[in-house]
């Protein structure tokens, strides 16, 4: 009980800190600002191009599909962008990836805001064993995302601008089911966490915000888990206002939903780990007591070590999740 109240009164002041030493944000940090989001043809990406656009901002929009990208640049003039253009380019070629910097730097002079939002070459899944699913998922979701970064580092830095980063729960917590995926998303937090590091080590003023989200109510989010998620999403329109928000101050982190993140996020450095080298089986919920909690489509509970030959992680009469991430 005593250790309850403890942990009570502490909570208790760090919500209150949190509250009260929050900068107050303004549409003029943003408005007539030179902003580049990708992946703005859709979901949370057609959301910030919304939102930037409200605020007054010069917006340059890119993704696939050429005839969705002319609706949302019309929308955003209709909201008052200051204006707004797009390039067509498929993240998938690192070239594209560099042409469309080149093409915003033709548009707008210069770059404030480079926001990172596209994903892509994802399935929600067992892991096929595949080189080339990694591969695709790696340049997508990743190298595409450090080649932008590269190619803009010039202008940002001559605008003292910022970075945002739009990651996920899956960079931060293991995500079975989502291996490819994951493992793109832990290396774009390790990459861009490093940078902001080096870069304050080198007194350069390029801040990074990174947004690390939970499920969110976007086309194609919801799809590919449809009928294996119990809980709502949350939505697009809220998450997109929070990044805009985050990355206009200059914060280090953006969590959405808030509470969702930080207690997955507890509840993973809470998690009795595995001692180092010793194989394990893990078996259904429904098998036995004693159980440790897996995805939230099948629950799993540790067995007795394997023998010293045999590493084997086999969720046993599991149904699979079919479907993209």
């Amino acid at each position: 009980m005593a250790a309850f109240k403890i942990l009570t009164a502490v909570l208790a002041v760090l919500c209150a800190w949190y509250f009260y030493n929050q900068e107050t944000f303004s549409e003029e940090m943003i408005q007539g600002k030179r902003v580049l989001v990708t992946g703005s043809s859709s979901g949370i990406g057609e959301q910030m191009a919304y939102e930037f656009a409200r605020l007054g901002a010069h917006v340059m929009l890119t993704a696939r599909r050429e005839e969705r990208l002319q609706q949302v640049v019309q929308k955003c003039r209709d909201l008052g962008a200051a204006s707004a253009s797009y390039v067509v380019a498929d993240m998938s070629n690192l070239t594209s990836a560099r042409r469309v910097v080149e093409e915003t730097k033709n548009h707008l002079e210069g770059l404030d805001f480079l926001v990172l939002n596209h994903v892509g070459g994802t399935r929600f899944g067992h892991f096929e064993g595949t080189i080339e699913s990694v591969i695709t998922s790696m340049t997508i979701n990743f190298f595409s995302y450090v080649q932008l970064t590269i190619s803009a580092l010039k202008m940002l830095n001559e605008s003292q601008g910022s970075i945002i980063v739009v990651s996920s729960i899956s960079g931060r917590v293991q995500s079975p089911f989502a291996v490819p995926y994951a493992a793109a998303k832990f290396a774009l937090e390790g990459f861009y966490t490093s940078l902001r590091s080096e870069l304050h080590l080198r007194k350069a003023d390029l801040p990074i915000t990174v947004a690390v989200l939970g499920y969110i109510d976007t086309d194609s989010a919801v799809s590919s888990v449809h009928g294996k998620v119990k809980m709502a999403p949350s939505p697009k329109e809220d998450c997109a206002r929070e990044i805009v928000k985050g990355g206009a101050l200059r914060q280090r982190e953006v969590f959405y939903p808030y509470w969702n993140i930080k207690l997955a996020l507890l509840l993973r450095d809470w998690q009795e780990p595995v001692p180092a080298g010793m194989p394990v089986r893990w078996a259904p919920l429904r098998a036995a007591p004693g159980m440790r909690r897996g995805p939230p489509h099948c629950r799993f509970r540790m067995l007795s070590p394997d023998p010293p030959t045999s590493t084997s992680f086999s969720p046993l009469n599991c149904t699979s999740p079919k479907g993209p991430a």
